[in-house]
Formats: C-alpha cells, sequence, structure tokens
C-alpha cells in the first residue's frame, strides 16, 4: 500500500525573504566556473542520499533539460565505479557525499587535498557552498513534505 504524502507548508510563501536569500545564492553558484552539469550532478546526488523526491525530480528534468545524458544521471548512485565521470566530477562528488553526511566523519583531508589538485581555490568555495545550498534546500523540502507535481 502506497503513503499519502501530504504537504505541510510553503515556507517560501510564509517567509518570501528566505527565498529572495536562497535563490540570490543559486543564482551565484550558477554564475560560477564549475560547470553547469556538474552543479546539477551535484544536486542530484545530494538530493538522492537525502531522499528529497522534489529535488531528485527537479534537478534531474534540469540536468537533461541542460544536455545531460540519462545514462549518467542512472549511473550517479554509482558514480565511484563508473567510467561515465571524469576525475574532477568524481572528486566533486566524493566532496557532495562527505559534506551531505558530515557529521559522520567530516571532510577527509584526502578529499580536499583532491580537491585542490583538481579545482582552483575559488572553485572550491563554489562547490562547498553549491552542496550546503542544495542540502539545505533538501531539508526544507523534506521536512515540509514538498512533493513532486
Amino acid at each position: 500500500m502506497q503513503k499519502v504524502v501530504k504537504h505541510r507548508l510553503d515556507v517560501w510563501k510564509e517567509e518570501p525573504q528566505y527565498w529572495t536569500h536562497m535563490s540570490a545564492i543559486e543564482k551565484r553558484v550558477y554564475a560560477s566556473s564549475i560547470p553547469r552539469s556538474l552543479i546539477e550532478l551535484i544536486k542530484i546526488r545530494a538530493s538522492q542520499i537525502n531522499k528529497c523526491a522534489y529535488c531528485i525530480d527537479y534537478h534531474t528534468a534540469e540536468a537533461l533539460q541542460n544536455g545531460e545524458s540519462a545514462r549518467r544521471i542512472f549511473a550517479l548512485s554509482a558514480w565511484k565505479e563508473s567510467p561515465l565521470f571524469s576525475e574532477r566530477e568524481k572528486v566533486a562528488l566524493q566532496l557532495t557525499e562527505e559534506i551531505t553526511h558530515i557529521s559522520i566523519d567530516g571532510v577527509a583531508d584526502e578529499t580536499y587535498e583532491s580537491a585542490k589538485a583538481n579545482f582552483m581555490v575559488s572553485e572550491i568555495a563554489d562547490l562547498i557552498v553549491c552542496i550546503s545550498h542544495i542540502n539545505f534546500l533538501n531539508r526544507v523540502g523534506i521536512s515540509t513534505r514538498t512533493v513532486a507535481l
């Protein structure tokens, strides 16, 4: 039997200034030098880990509209074993997993050093904010039971 998920509230409608600020962060992330395809992969992967159905649906559609292949999206949960992702993408996805699971072991020195070897310092800052941003949105979506339409 399928559980009926009932939406609780729309945080953005109740407090629109939060959305204004969150949108500004997102706009800045998209204006960074991080490729749009990688941003969407990060958002999908964090949302998979957090089990945010709304964000998985939304960012998968965004990725497909921006040229990402369905094959890579299907393989995203097994990115470590997949030859479909570049070294840079794998480093960013490892960082995504460690930040998303921050309470377990934080971000490993090895992961941070790999990030430094593959990204400029400003790009690492962009990645950290991008990953933190989607985790924030996942938590709002899950706690309010926002559902994909």
